[in-house]
């Protein structure tokens, strides 16, 4: 993921990593064949016919406002999309970390226990992150609980699901063989119960894009001030050549506007442009989370040693 900085200006000025620019250049290409087609045309009628044709220019500076009012709005609910997705990972960094802290303060003194919490703790997020983009398990998982592990967690239904419940397997055991006192218990389920709720705001993120009669019409509304902007063209210029030119001008911000929507509607996916970085947010919670299991192992040994 590209951070924007101070200084960058020029940089990402013409940036194409990162940009929509690809996706769009096809589109203002078309709208600009298409209007040199229609001011071609247009200077043979009037030169074969004598027909003046045109339109006034003042009603596309009005529709050209509501227009970007319209984008505007499309690139905003695509941002609050992307943001809330971001918080929504934001929880699962910060409950992971509840939940082991809580685990390895208030849980049994076993070892292999806590380990096991530990690591399964670890590969939530990597299941959840293969989850939202429709992938298997990836290697982080097997070096965590095993390759049989990560086969039946990769056959699994629903992968944060079954990972939340071996977590919550544990946290029973430990309950019923008094290692854990009910209080604790409580605390450490809570927070594992959070982790799920934080996925279902993804999935539910992941599985209702913006209704499809908005994008339709934003896009029908731009397609027709396009096509028609060269008619309200025509006798503004002194040369019908610079007519396809200016109406390129004018596609690239609002296509690329449109197209910004459309990237920020799946903020999990890595074939979008500004997708979430979920790899390095998975890897800094895996090691977090050890490295706190770390930090109680060497407390335990100075404990033991004094």
């Amino acid at each position: 993921m590209i951070n924007s900085d101070r200084n960058g200006f020029w940089r990402e000025a013409f940036a194409i990593h990162g940009s929509v620019t690809p996706h769009v250049l096809p589109y203002v290409g078309a709208f600009g064949l298409i209007s040199a087609g229609i001011s071609l045309c247009a200077w043979a009628i009037e030169k074969s016919f004598d027909i003046r044709i045109g339109l006034e220019v003042t009603p596309y500076e009005f529709a050209g406002i509501a227009l970007g009012l319209l984008l505007v709005l499309r690139t905003n609910a695509g941002y609050d999309r992307w943001w809330e997705a971001r918080k929504l990972w934001g929880g699962i960094v910060n409950q992971s970390r509840n939940l082991v802290i809580s685990g390895l303060a208030y849980g049994p003194a076993d070892e292999k226990w806590k380990q096991d919490l530990v690591h399964w703790a670890a590969v939530f997020p990597h299941s959840a992150r293969a989850s939202l983009r429709g992938e298997k398990p990836s290697s982080e998982v097997v070096a965590l609980v095993g390759e049989q592990a990560a086969d039946q967690l990769a056959a699994s239904d629903h992968m944060p699901g079954y990972v939340a419940f071996q977590i919550s397997q544990l946290l029973q055991d430990a309950c019923q063989n008094r290692e854990m006192d009910r209080f604790a218990f409580l605390e450490v389920e809570k927070q594992r119960g959070i982790l799920i709720d934080h996925i279902g705001g993804c999935e539910r993120i992941l599985k209702t894009p913006l209704p499809l009669a908005y994008s339709i019409k934003i896009r029908r509304f731009i397609a027709l001030f396009l096509l028609t902007l060269p008619l309200a063209m025509l006798h503004q210029t002194d040369s019908f050549w610079l007519i396809p030119v200016v109406v390129m001008l004018v596609a690239y911000p609002l296509v690329s506007l449109d197209q910004i929507g459309v990237e920020l509607q799946n903020p999990f996916s890595k074939e979008n442009l500004s997708h979430l970085p979920l790899t390095d947010i998975c890897v800094t919670i895996e090691r977090n989370v050890l490295a706190l299991l770390a930090a109680q192992q060497v407390t335990q040994e100075t404990a033991s040693t004094d």
